[in-house]
Order: structure tokens, then sequence, then C-alpha cells
């Protein structure tokens, strides 16, 4: 075999090996704590998760996790109080609809402030609305061209809950976005008016959030 290749080749074999070193000393902290995988997860979720590569560990702190938890309660109930006053509709409810749009928006990908924003415009936040063309519930899901999106959640009735319309809303919410990489496109075809030239819903809703992110950015400063 050619020296210069043998060599090469050993070289190559300790730098794998002095790679798995480092990346197992950084690491460190997850493998050596005894009991099973789940174990190990409820210890270290954040260091194990946190690295995206062998030299460099980042790591959240407890008290930043709190503090990104109490920034986001006072945006929601800022949000809360304004939905509450401009709208006219209760706390009680306002809260809960705000509150399934945060958990809609983070498993979904999609800015609960969106969200929010096209309850305002569809059904003013009434959670039982229903259109002549059968749309139901807070964000007016058509169910004849979402049956796939519902039958986990017990059929077309199920959108008169709102965590479930608020759900499957910000899904189909989501695919369009994915599906045309623009949300103002997302948002005509969302409405039914894909065709229509002057984007006239997608205006509403972006000024609805524009309001709310406003507001949001408020929030910010005086946590800051």
């Amino acid at each position: 075999m050619n020296t210069t290749f043998l060599l090469a080749a050993r070289a190559y074999s300790t730098l794998r090996g002095t790679l798995a070193v480092v990346g197992m000393a950084a690491l460190g902290t997850v493998v050596v704590l005894p009991g099973p995988r789940e174990s190990l997860m409820d210890h270290v979720p954040l260091a194990a998760f946190a690295i995206s590569d062998p030299f460099v560990t980042a790591t959240v702190s407890e008290g930043q996790i709190q503090a990104a938890e109490a920034s986001r309660a006072r945006e929601q109930r800022a949000v809360t109080e304004y939905i509450s006053k401009r709208y006219r509709v209760a706390d009680e409810a306002v809260a809960g609809f705000v509150a399934a749009a945060y958990k809609a928006g983070g498993q979904h990908s999609v800015d609960p402030l969106l969200i929010l924003a096209v309850m305002a415009i569809e059904s003013r936040y009434n959670p039982v609305a229903e259109s002549s063309v059968g749309a139901k519930g807070l964000m007016q899901v058509m169910p004849k061209y979402h049956l796939d999106k519902l039958l986990d959640h017990g059929g077309e009735q199920a959108l008169l809950d709102p965590e479930v319309n608020i759900m499957v809303g910000a899904r189909i919410l989501r695919e369009y976005q994915r599906r045309l990489g623009d949300t103002e496109a997302a948002l005509q075809m969302y409405a039914g008016a894909f065709d229509e030239p002057t984007s006239q819903y997608a205006n509403k809703v972006l000024a609805e959030k524009a309001r709310l992110e406003a507001l949001r950015q408020k929030v910010k400063k005086q946590s800051a």
C-alpha cells in the first residue's frame, strides 16, 4: 500500500476518534445519567437538544425560560384585553381563544397573532358563527373541504368547539403558506378569493395583525 495513503488513512482515523471523544464530552452530562430514555429526557431536555455541532454547546438557563414564559403571559394578557374591548367579548372567553391560538401557532408554526387576526375578520370572535355557505366557528372553516382534518376530532360538528376550530384553521393556514410561499396569497386562498386582484381580504387580516403586532412590541419594550 502507498505509504502516503497509509499515513493519511491513519490520520483520518485518529481525527475521527478525537471528534468522537470531544462530542461525547459535550454530551457527558447526558450519557452518564442512569435510568431509561424517559429519565434522561426529564433531566436534561435542553442540554441534549441544544447541540448542533460537536464543538458547540448552547444551553438556556431556567431563569431565561421563566423570563420568556412571563413575557409571553404578559403578551397574551394584553392581547386578550385589546380584543375584549375592541370586539366586546367577555375577557374569560377571549382568554381561552388567545391561549388556543398560541397553542395552535406553536404546533403548526403560524404566528398566533395571524390566527387571531383571521378570527377577527372571519367571525368577530363568535365561536358558533355559521355562514350561508357552511363555514363554521371562529375561523369559519369549510368542513366539506377539510374532512380529513376533522376525523380525529369527531367530524364536522367539532368545528363549533373553539379549540378544535382554531387548531384546524391554523393547520389550513400553514398548509397554504407552505404551498404558496406567501402569507398574503395564503390568506386569499383561505378566504376562497385567490384570484381576487386587490387582495381585499388579506389586507383586512394583515391590518388587524399589524395592530396586534404593535401591541406585542409595546409589551416587549415594557418588559425590557
